[in-house]
């Protein structure tokens, strides 16, 4: 029995409890009173690996599925073979947070005192221990973020050194790497650290890690958008998201919202996509968190991943100044079927797994309808939900004619003044890291062991199938 088709039980397993409504999280919320997320850690630790060990055990062997040559051709979709304990992505339902929607997450996870949209530090703690974070426990990661924000002056001289022709995420994944500098993961198994305590050493640099992100993001945006000015210090009273969102140079209420909302919904989208798979993958040969992450960083890059909105608000820009001002729906048809006659597509809609509209899309509407109702890119974008997926359906080559996240994200950004779309990825990032190393300190606690799949060639392949 293949270690992948083992672990897949796992995950298809986890996601039926989801349906059924019984996810651990669904029943121990607040079942600690520990403000330290560390201790918290350790105490669920121990029941989850004795969990895993039985499940094993008792169902090693089972089936969970068959792998076709088209799978192996076609991006390995909808091969079950990893396990990613932080997040599941139904196809009908969407992302789901340790069992819990985005919906539920906005209305469960704390909020900044006169806020309306979620804390992201509060998602953290919950896709590390599967709990509902009290008040408390979130302001304690936030002091503990805040603590640990520092950078290191060689990675400031790196940073401030680049040429600005360098893209923001070349910049951005380049200056992760070099913080591997102070890896304590790496320190401790120079020296012979036991692998049971892999996982403590892993949360401790993706803590350091995700309270640097902010400042270094700032970094980035101010030498390249902003002549070079150095943003300002962290400010203890805030934050995550408002201390980012202050040292890029903004200070609006609604976007400090809206940034809280954004770095919340970005964090994970399970474990198959190719910033958390390469995270998950590096991260699998004992590279420190540093490491792991630069590597998710730079296919976050790619334009078929984290590059997507910005695509998608490049082609809405141009619609709207292709046709000016107010559009028809009949018109807004015609340029649609023209570009996909054309054989462009539509960027910002279909998904890989979803078969449903994205629910991150939905809540940045809903954030939009609220907020900027009269914005003229935002009606654009509500008009193209309208008209756009009777097309694709009609058209009939779309498995999936529905809107995701990168439909809506790039024109909220817009609105608040943040214009500068090639920077809109390493946002994305700052947000994806709390997803993929939450779940890469679970790697270390579970012992994964070093992810190594059978490749085939062509002509072998061939030969397995009975193929002439």
């Amino acid at each position: 029995m293949s270690r992948a088709k083992t672990l897949g039980k796992l995950a298809n397993s986890t996601l039926k409890l989801h349906k059924c409504g019984l996810p651990a999280a669904n029943h121990c919320r607040h079942a600690s009173t520990s403000t330290n997320l560390k201790d918290v850690m350790e105490k669920t630790i121990p029941e989850k690996q004795r969990e895993v060990i039985e499940f094993r055990k008792k169902y090693g062997g089972s089936k969970v599925g068959e792998v076709t040559v088209d799978m192996m051709y076609g991006g390995m979709r909808g091969i079950r073979g990893l396990v990613t304990e932080t997040s599941v992505l139904d196809p009908d339902e969407g992302i789901r947070f340790r069992g819990f929607s985005i919906p539920e997450c906005q209305e469960k996870l704390p909020r900044a005192p006169g806020g309306e949209e979620p804390l992201p530090e509060g998602l953290f703690w919950l896709l590390l221990t599967g709990e509902i974070p009290s008040k408390e426990q979130v302001e304690a990661v936030t002091k503990e973020w805040n603590d640990r924000a520092e950078i290191p002056n060689h990675v400031i001289t790196m940073l401030n050194n680049f040429p600005s022709k360098l893209h923001p995420m070349s910049q951005f994944s380049a200056a992760i790497a070099a913080m591997n500098s102070e890896s304590k993961f790496a320190k401790a198994y120079a020296e012979g650290v036991h692998k049971s305590k892999y996982w403590e050493l892993c949360y401790e640099d993706s803590m350091d890690l995700i309270a640097k992100l902010p400042t270094i993001a700032a970094i980035i945006y101010r030498n390249l958008y902003r002549e070079g000015n150095p943003p300002d210090s962290i400010d203890k009273k805030k934050d995550w998201s408002w201390n980012y969102t202050s040292m890029l140079g903004f200070d609006e209420p609604q976007f400090v919202e809206l940034m809280r909302l954004y770095l919340t919904i970005h964090t994970d989208h399970e474990g198959g996509n190719v910033s958390a798979h390469a995270t998950h993958l590096v991260g699998s040969a004992l590279s420190d968190p540093y490491l792991s992450f630069s590597a998710g960083m730079n296919g976050l890059a790619g334009p078929l991943h984290g590059l997507a909105n910005q695509e998608v608000l490049v082609w809405t820009t141009k619609l709207q100044e292709a046709l000016g001002g107010e559009v028809t729906d009949d018109q807004l048809r015609d340029f649609i079927w023209n570009t996909l006659k054309s054989g462009q597509v539509v960027p910002g809609y279909g998904h890989a797994v979803l078969r449903k509209t994205d629910p991150r899309y939905m809540c940045q509407r809903e954030f939009a309808l609220k907020h900027l109702p009269n914005d003229p890119l935002f009606k654009l974008v509500a008009q193209l939900y309208k008209v756009v997926p009777d097309i694709l359906i009609e058209q009939g080559k779309a498995k999936n004619p529905w809107p995701n996240v990168d439909a809506h994200s790039g024109v909220l950004l817009q609105y608040y003044g943040l214009t500068e779309m090639n920077y809109y990825t390493v946002m994305f990032g700052v947000s994806r890291a709390l997803g993929v190393l939450a779940s890469l300190v679970w790697d270390r606690a579970l012992g994964l062991p070093i992810e190594r799949p059978k490749s085939f060639d062509t002509p072998g392949l061939k030969k397995l199938v009975g193929a002439s």
